[in-house]
Parts: structure tokens; C-alpha cells; sequence
């Protein structure tokens, strides 16, 4: 019988080529981000509701000129109107910016004409401005306000128009304290034929409060049941980061065939409830070990 935790990847080989958060308000973060983190590093900008998202713009041009990948959050519900996202789409495009993350956004009602990630998909304004690199939320736990058999509705709707529309669709996932429910996740879109690759989420090195209280934020429920109910493993995470979560979602996705990582994963996505600088700290003397 095969071992397959030893033919697994290694933490190593899990983080390479890791994405990660940066909020575009935060200008030393931005400013320091080309020098802190390796070229070609994909850098999600959030969309903070309440602030204008043409406030993006600036932050994603700078990461770009510095070799990176920026890729701006659109929050559906969050969008006012077909012209502003029109608008949005093409300074985005002028500032060097060729990907987007596509979320539906935390708010009952939306603020124009989209509902949902598949309607500003479907509007063919991202394309039309020449954005054909789409990612979309995963839910391994699922999500509080949307059933399950919804949610796995819309990724199937999703998944197939971009297929149909030549769009290049990825998934990111919210992030986990548990291995098992991504690597269940992940095996189920699989057996389903969704293909595209997909990001795994994860928060990085945090204290404790900050860790429940995102994730409890974020609806993670199970996650935060680890937190509360196994101590000894919430320990382990904030002494060691998220570096037991990876080791067993490396055992779970199994042994690869390839140069990439097993499952169609495309790599990890880092959360930086406890800062860009520690997070960025934690990669790299990880890596080096």
C-alpha cells in the first residue's frame, strides 16, 4: 500500500506561490509590499464597504509597476450602478490590473442593479474593459445566510458561464481552522467536474481574540468551535501559525502527479488577521526552515 502522507507536499511546496490580503487604504503596506513579497505574487485588495473602490486604483497600479499581481475585490451589492462598475473596470484595466476576485459583499440589500457575483459575471462589463480573470468565493463550512444546496447551485451557475463566456475562473475559499472540511470540499467540486483551480484559505499568524473574532465575523462556525473547544489546538496555531492546518490539508489533497500541488490546487491564500508584516514574517521563516 502506498504511503500517502509521504508522497504529500511539503509545507515548502504548499506555499509556494501563495496569494495573499492587503487592505489598499494601508499605504506602507502597499509601498513596502513589492520589496517584502516574491514577484508575480498575487495581492488581493479588499473592498471595505463604506469606502469609495476607486481608492483601489492607486494602490493596484504601485503593486503592479512593483511586479506584482493585483487583484481587486468587486463586492456585487456594493456596486451602485452598470456605469460605476463600467468605470471601475477600466481605471482597473489602465492601472496594469488583469484579475479580479468577485464576492457577492455582506449586505441584505444590494446597493444597485447586481445581487450576486454570477450578475456582475453576466453583465459583460469586466470583459468588455478586457478583464477575463475571475475569482470566486469557495465555502468549505458553508455560508450562515445561504443554504448549501444554494450555494453549490450558484458555483455550478458560475462555473459554467464562465466556461460558456472564455473567462479564466479560479476559487478562493474562505479560510479554515480544520483541515477536513476543505479537503472534503474540494474532493466533492471535484467529483462534481468542477476543474478550475482553487485557493486555499487560510488566516495567518494571529492571537487568539483576533482569530475568533474574524471568524466569527466571517461565519465560520466550525472554525470556531476549534478555537473555543480545543485550547490545545488554538494554542498550536498561534504558536506555530496556520502550519498544522497546511501539513494536514497536504496529507488530505495526497500525493501529486505533477509539478503543481495534487486536487487542482492552485496554492494557499493568506488572511492577515494579525498583519501583513507578520503574516509576510511567518512565509518566509517557514519556507527557510
Amino acid at each position: 500500500m502506498t504511503d500517502i502522507s509521504a508522497a504529500s507536499p511539503s509545507v515548502t511546496e504548499m506555499l509556494r506561490g501563495y496569494s495573499i490580503e492587503v487592505n489598499p487604504g494601508e499605504s506602507k503596506i502597499v509601498d513596502a509590499a513589492p520589496d517584502r513579497l516574491d514577484k508575480g505574487t498575487e495581492v488581493f485588495l479588499t473592498w471595505i464597504p463604506g469606502t469609495d473602490p476607486m481608492t483601489i486604483v492607486p494602490a493596484a497600479a504601485k503593486l503592479r509597476r512593483g511586479g506584482l499581481f493585483p487583484t481587486p475585490h468587486i463586492g456585487a451589492r456594493h456596486v451602485e450602478s452598470a456605469a460605476q462598475l463600467s468605470d471601475l473596470a477600466a481605471r482597473f484595466v489602465d492601472a496594469g490590473v488583469d484579475r479580479v476576485l468577485i464576492i457577492a459583499g455582506d449586505r441584505d440589500k444590494p446597493a444597485g442593479p447586481y445581487d450576486s457575483s454570477l450578475a456582475v459575471m453576466q453583465s459583460g462589463l469586466l470583459q468588455k474593459a478586457g478583464i477575463v480573470r475571475t475569482a470566486v468565493g469557495g465555502f468549505p463550512e458553508g455560508n450562515p445566510n445561504i443554504s448549501d444546496p444554494v450555494l453549490a447551485q450558484a458555483l455550478t451557475a458560475k462555473v459554467d458561464f464562465a466556461r460558456s463566456a472564455g473567462l479564466q475562473l479560479s476559487i478562493v475559499t474562505q479560510f479554515c481552522f480544520e483541515a477536513d472540511p476543505i479537503v472534503e470540499w474540494v474532493r466533492r467540486i471535484r467529483s462534481q467536474g468542477i476543474d478550475v483551480p482553487v485557493r486555499v484559505g487560510l488566516a495567518g499568524p494571529a492571537g487568539l481574540i483576533a482569530l475568533t473574532r474574524y471568524a466569527i465575523r466571517c461565519g465560520v462556525g466550525n472554525s470556531v468551535k476549534v478555537l473555543t473547544e480545543k485550547p490545545a489546538f488554538a494554542k498550536l496555531l498561534i504558536d506555530k501559525g496556520p502550519e498544522p492546518i497546511i501539513r494536514e490539508v497536504a496529507t488530505g489533497i495526497g500525493p501529486g502527479s505533477g509539478p503543481g500541488l495534487p486536487l487542482g490546487v492552485a496554492g494557499l491564500h493568506f488572511f492577515v488577521f494579525g498583519g501583513f508584516n507578520k503574516t509576510v514574517d511567518w512565509i518566509n521563516a517557514t519556507r527557510s526552515n
